[in-house]
């Protein structure tokens, strides 16, 4: 696998980096609530909620919901970044347009030494890095395969047109202890000249998760290397041209 080349105009609408984590008693929705120290890069706050249904059978069906805050989201003014201080973990996005990795990345070390200093967890129990990426394909569309490497193969005895897709394919990645997950879709074109192809790179990690914070960084590197390779992998020249 190749690795990505920089692209002026980058397909990236999201970005994001994900831990889970497994934390001490003692931790509360105010431990999590980090408004003081970043009002001025996230002004915007907002509870973060749960939900949860279930189905009750007996004399008849009775279907019950409940709800309970699990964290806080947290927006810059301009919506480009957001994240989540949560029971549970802590997620840092970054929508459109995209920096960069080094500029993205930062920005979520900063972040998350501030969740880490507040909440002291106990241990990491899952890590994945993602990219998704919108490609906006001229159309008519003839095939598939002239823009990406990877794409569904539908039997010669059936009409090769598409209007709709999903494919997942879940790939393992042994030498970084990971999982790939690949999601390809058809969604809504950005335009009546175009065609939309969703393709979503996630790669996750959850064994031999450290609390090192440089072992913690080094292996989001690997991970970002990765991602970076799976995404020239599954494009053509033909989309090359178009995100140059």
């Amino acid at each position: 696998m190749q690795s990505r080349k920089h692209y002026s105009r980058a397909p990236i609408t999201e970005a994001l980096i994900d831990l889970r984590v497994e934390l001490p008693d003692g931790v509360t929705l105010s431990t999590l609530d980090l408004d003081a120290g970043i009002t001025a890069d996230y002004p915007m706050r907002q509870e973060l909620m749960s939900f949860q249904g279930q189905m009750v059978a007996s004399s008849g069906v009775e279907a019950t919901a409940s709800q309970n805050q699990v964290g806080y989201i947290f927006s810059s003014s301009d919506q480009t970044q957001i994240f989540q201080s949560r029971l549970d973990g802590f997620t840092f996005s970054r929508f459109t347009p995209y920096d960069g990795w080094e500029t993205f990345r930062d920005e979520a070390k900063r972040l998350w030494s501030m969740y880490q200093s507040v909440t002291n967890p106990k241990g990491i129990v899952r890590l994945a890095l993602r990219y998704i990426n919108r490609l906006d394909l001229p159309s008519p569309l003839e095939d598939l395969k002239d823009y990406l490497r990877t794409v569904p193969e539908v039997s010669p005895d059936l009409p090769q047109g598409l209007s709709g897709y999903f494919m997942q394919l879940q790939i393992p990645q042994e030498d970084l202890s990971s999982q790939l997950i690949l999601n390809q879709a058809i969604i809504p074109p950005s335009s009546p000249d175009v065609f939309s192809i969703l393709l979503d790179i996630d790669l996750v990690r959850e064994t031999d998760l450290p609390n090192d914070y440089a072992a913690l960084w080094h292996i989001l590197e690997q991970l970002h290397s990765r991602i970076d390779q799976v995404f020239e992998s599954c494009i053509t020249d033909r989309i090359r041209e178009l995100i140059y």
